[in-house]
């Protein structure tokens, strides 16, 4: 069922990320992980749906998604950079995308993290964030999507990563094996897993191989 949703607010949370703050329809619910299809109201955007995950808590009045831009060419998110408050835009129904399953560390990459900021908010928002762990890599130190959310999240671990950086500040260059080896800890943990496909697979294959269980590995299928 679609929702015709009027944009509250919309700001920058990094250079091309993007927050907006939107009307909740009565009776609307969801659990911190899910998505939708999403659609401007607009002459010939309706049909071009693309999946988000509300990036809010399930008890706020409004509802919430944060968007990286991809200006590469004119999308949808390209399109979404230039709404603000009075805009409209059309959702589905929620539906399911990753779930909390336990105690574990998440790993994002990029734009994935969105899956993971609801989640941890609401563990945040019920002290239970401490014994979970978030391995964050992007491009640069300028990419980092709600630094400061992560930063102060009380018992949250974070580890930042860059892939273009010099190391200095961050630790550089991919989420391999050798990385997963050294940061990763418990192979006998949850592990939420989310961002580039390849990316995915890539550690999905390596925290196998250094002992993680098939089960315990959470991510969008």
């Amino acid at each position: 069922m679609a929702h015709r949703v009027k944009i509250l607010e919309a700001e920058n949370v990094t250079h091309n990320v993007r927050r907006f703050r939107f009307e909740r329809p009565d009776g609307y619910a969801f659990v911190p992980g899910q998505a939708t299809e999403v659609s401007i109201d607009q002459d010939g955007w309706r049909e071009e749906k693309r999946p988000f995950t509300f990036t809010g808590l399930s008890q706020w009045p409004d509802l919430e998604f944060t968007i990286k831009t991809y200006t590469d060419h004119d999308g949808v998110t390209n399109r979404l950079a230039t709404l603000g408050a009075g805009d409209a835009l059309l959702i589905d129904d929620p539906w399911g995308t990753i779930e909390y399953k336990g105690k574990g560390t998440f790993i994002a990459g990029g734009a994935g993290i969105t899956p993971f900021i609801a989640i941890l908010r609401d563990l945040a928002d019920r002290k239970a964030a401490a014994g979970h762990r978030l391995i964050f890599s992007n491009r640069t130190e300028d990419d980092i999507i709600l630094r400061d959310l992560w930063e102060k999240m009380p018992g949250l671990e974070h580890l930042f990563v860059v892939t273009r950086g010099d190391g200095k500040t961050f630790p550089a260059g991919p989420v391999d094996k050798a990385f997963l080896r050294d940061h990763a800890g418990d192979f006998g943990q949850h592990f939420y897993v989310c961002g580039p496909d390849k990316m995915v697979a890539d550690i999905n294959a390596a925290l196998t191989e250094l002992g993680a269980a098939a089960t315990n590995l959470v991510f969008e299928r």
